[in-house]
């Protein structure tokens, strides 16, 4: 069962992949272009808790988020924030970061923290056919780059 942060960010319909351990996210809100939330499945509020298992499945998911994005996105950075401030479940913002903007299916997403600290308002909300177009095409990269 998905716990409140999953579904807060769009579960089960904005998901892009899931293990045992952790479910990534598109976010519906995209402060740059191809913007995850991976949220740890784990009853567990702090980052310590997280189990060794789910940091094991944390590395291989990683790897191909950070191969997905180059390939879809294009990115020059790529930022992990780990705020939980409001959604104590453990979980991560991924921000692939830019400074030129992105377009995709005619919405650009410009980088308007580049090059400083990520800002996460404003963001492009995404209409449901530009989310499914975004998605798609994240899962059909993450998929070559899973193992």
């Amino acid at each position: 069962m998905a716990n409140a942060t999953e579904l807060k960010f769009g579960d089960p319909g904005g998901r892009l992949a899931q293990t045992d351990c952790w479910t990534l996210l598109l976010r519906p809100k995209q402060p740059t272009l191809g913007s995850m939330v991976l949220v740890c499945r784990e009853p567990v509020q702090a980052l310590g808790d997280v189990s060794e298992r789910a940091f094991v499945e944390l590395r291989g998911l990683t790897h191909a988020v950070e191969a997905a994005l180059r390939e879809v996105v294009g990115y020059q950075r790529i930022n992990y924030l780990v705020l939980m401030m409001v959604d104590r479940d453990v979980h991560f913002h991924i921000l692939p970061r830019y400074e030129d903007g992105r377009s995709f299916e005619g919405v650009d997403f410009p980088d308007t923290g580049w090059p400083g600290p990520p800002a996460l308002e404003p963001a492009v909300a995404l209409d449901a056919q530009t989310a499914a177009a975004l998605g798609s095409k994240l899962r059909e990269a993450l998929a070559r780059f899973a193992g």
